[in-house]
């Protein structure tokens, strides 16, 4: 596990029963970057104390879990790949939509997650997020792709930007 999959003992089996059914949605709905997001929240939500997973059936925790990395990264936008109906989304948990739904707003709730969160966007999509380069700077929030070279290299070193902008970005 990476230290950001960290998850306390009493709750490492309710986390390996949530990731198995977000694992196998992503691995035949979605894709890999998918799964190792919802991997990411599933821990992020075990930590929290206490944490909200200990109740409920793990299989809506995974589908609210899947579903809320879908609304961060536009999964039911028809012009974005993958794209999934929300429906078939809750469908294959065996769920409706507005469980789905329900859940998706407590886990982004929980975690204070909003869309276009840098934090929960798809590392391929990240370039892309004009959120992931905001940073602020002598009390002025700029584009850090903007910015001199030092000031990026700056940012990244304390986490504030995903990489150093593409020449031209």
């Amino acid at each position: 596990m990476s230290g950001s999959d960290r998850v306390p003992a009493a709750l490492q089996e309710r986390y390996h029963e949530v990731i198995a059914l977000t694992d196998k949605c992503c691995q035949e709905l979605l894709t890999q970057e998918y799964g190792d997001l919802c991997r990411k929240m599933a821990a992020s939500l075990c930590r929290k104390r206490p944490s909200p997973l200990i109740s409920g059936k793990a299989s809506t925790w995974a589908c609210g879990i899947v579903y809320s990395i879908g609304r961060v990264n536009f999964l039911f936008d028809k012009s974005q790949t993958p794209y999934l109906r929300a429906d078939e989304l809750c469908g294959h948990f065996g769920l409706s939509t507005s469980t789905g739904t329900a859940k998706s707003k407590a886990i982004m709730d929980i975690l204070n997650v909003g869309l276009m969160d840098p934090v929960w966007t798809l590392p391929s999509r990240q370039a892309d997020n004009p959120m992931a380069w905001l940073i602020m700077v002598n009390g002025t929030v700029v584009d850090a792709r903007a910015m001199p070279k030092e000031i990026q290299e700056e940012a990244i070193r304390r986490g504030l930007i995903p990489s150093l902008p593409v020449d031209g970005s």
